[in-house]
C-alpha cells in the first residue's frame, strides 16, 4: 500500500501541463545546486527527486513515464550518478526497457537515451555487459515498428553506445553491426522495418557500422558477404545525398585500410590453381573485387572533383571534396590522411582510417548528452 501512495504522489509531482521537453532545465538544475551545495539537504534533494522518478516508471500513464523519464535523464545528464545506480540499476534498466517496448515515440526515445546513459555512466565491465545482453532485443523489435526517422537514429545511438562500452566478445559487436546493416540494406523484410529507410537513417546507419569496425581486431565475414557490404556501399555514392555519400565513403575507405578487400583478391587469385570449374569462378571473383575498386576509384574523383548530391548545408560540398580527395590519395598511393585535434592541453595525432572515424565517439557522447525529445 505505501508503494502505490508514493506513486500517486508521483504522479501528481510529475504529471503536470508543462509540455517543454527540460522539466529540470539547466538554469534550474545550477540554481539548485548553487543553494543547496555542500548540504545533506542537496543530496537529499537530488536523490530523493530520482527516487519519486524511479516510482514514476511505474505509472500506466505514459505522460507521467515520459515526464519521470525527463527527470532521469535530466540528473545524469548534469551529474555522475554512480550511488544512486548502485541501488537502483537494475530497476532503472528494465523499466527504460519497458518503455522502450510499449512506449509512445518520445517516451522510446528519451528511454533509448536514459539506457545510453546508463552505459556510460557504468563504465565498461559486468554491468555494461548486462546492458547490451538485456537491450538487444527490445531495441530489436523497437526498430521493426518505427517509421520515423529521428526515432530510428536515436535507436542506432542507444545500440552503437551499449555496444561500444558493453561489448566483451567479437560476436557481440558482430550482431549489433548486422541489426544496423539489416536496418539499411536487407532482402529480408522479417527482419527489419519494412519502411524504406530515410537518407539520414542511412548516414547513421552507416556510420555507426563503422565506428564498431573499427573495434574489430578481425572480421569474420565470408568472401561473398564482403562483396555485397562494398557493393552495397558504392551504390550508396550513387545516391542523391552528400550525407550518404560522405558516410559511405569513410565506411569503404576504412573497409580498404584494413586490407579486406585486398584480402579477398588475394584469395581469389590464389584459388585460381584448382580445378577448371573453380579456377574459372576464382577468375570471375578476382576479376569482380578488381573492377569494384576501380569503379569505387572513378567514384571518388567524380565527387572530388565535381561533388554531388543535395544538402541543407553549403560546407557539405566543402567538407564532400575533402574527404574524397583524402579517399582518392588513399587509394591511388596509399597514402592515409593525418589529421591533429587539440583535446584540453594534449594533441590528438591520427594517422590510419581507423583513428579518424574513432575519434567520433566524443561527438557521439554529446549528442546523448544533449536534449533527446527534440522533434516529438
Amino acid at each position: 500500500m505505501r508503494k502505490r501512495r508514493v506513486q500517486r504522489k508521483n504522479s501528481a509531482m510529475l504529471d503536470s501541463d508543462d509540455d517543454n521537453c527540460n522539466v529540470i532545465s539547466s538554469s534550474s538544475v545550477r540554481s539548485d545546486q548553487m543553494s543547496l551545495s555542500g548540504t545533506e539537504e542537496a543530496v537529499f534533494y537530488k536523490d530523493s527527486l530520482l527516487d519519486e522518478a524511479v516510482d514514476a516508471l511505474f505509472e500506466k500513464r505514459g505522460s507521467t513515464r515520459e515526464k519521470a523519464l525527463e527527470v532521469i535523464n535530466a540528473a545524469f545528464s548534469f551529474n555522475l550518478q554512480n550511488q544512486f545506480l548502485d541501488n537502483k540499476f537494475a530497476t532503472v534498466l528494465h523499466q527504460c526497457l519497458n518503455c522502450i517496448k510499449k512506449g509512445s515515440s518520445k517516451e522510446i526515445a528519451l528511454a533509448s537515451r536514459t539506457v545510453g546513459l546508463l552505459a556510460l555512466t557504468v563504465g565498461p565491465g559486468d554491468n555494461a555487459h548486462k546492458i547490451l545482453k538485456e537491450s538487444i532485443d527490445p531495441l530489436s523489435q523497437a526498430f521493426k515498428s518505427s517509421s520515423e526517422s529521428s526515432k530510428i537514429i536515436l535507436l542506432l545511438n542507444c545500440l552503437v553506445v551499449i555496444t561500444f562500452v558493453g561489448g566483451n566478445d567479437p560476436e557481440e559487436i558482430e550482431n549489433s553491426m548486422q541489426i544496423m546493416q539489416q536496418l539499411v540494406h536487407s532482402k529480408s523484410s522479417s527482419n527489419v522495418s519494412t519502411v524504406k529507410p530515410t537518407a539520414a537513417v542511412i548516414t547513421a546507419a552507416v556510420s555507426a557500422w563503422s565506428f564498431l569496425l573499427t573495434t574489430m581486431d578481425g572480421w569474420r565475414l565470408g568472401p561473398k558477404l564482403w562483396k555485397g557490404l562494398v557493393t552495397y556501399l558504392s551504390s550508396l555514392l550513387d545516391k542523391d545525398d552528400r550525407s550518404v555519400q560522405i558516410a559511405a565513403g569513410e565506411a569503404l575507405a576504412l573497409i580498404f585500410g584494413m586490407g579486406s578487400l585486398e584480402k579477398l583478391a588475394g584469395e581469389a587469385k590464389g584459388s585460381c590453381d584448382g580445378s577448371v570449374s573453380e579456377g574459372n569462378k576464382s577468375k570471375e571473383g578476382f576479376s569482380h573485387i578488381h573492377g569494384l575498386k576501380e569503379k569505387i576509384l572513378n567514384q571518388a574523383r567524380d565527387l572530388f572533383v565535381e561533388g554531388g548530391g543535395k544538402s541543407s548545408s553549403k560546407k557539405d560540398l566543402n567538407n564532400q571534396r575533402s574527404l574524397f580527395k583524402d579517399v582518392l590519395e588513399f587509394l591511388e598511393y596509399g597514402y592515409s590522411p593525418e589529421t591533429s585535434m587539440k583535446i584540453g592541453e594534449d594533441t590528438l595525432h591520427t594517422s590510419t582510417w581507423s583513428k579518424l572515424i574513432q575519434v567520433t565517439l566524443p561527438l557521439l557522447i554529446l549528442q546523448f548528452m544533449s536534449v533527446a525529445c527534440h522533434g516529438f
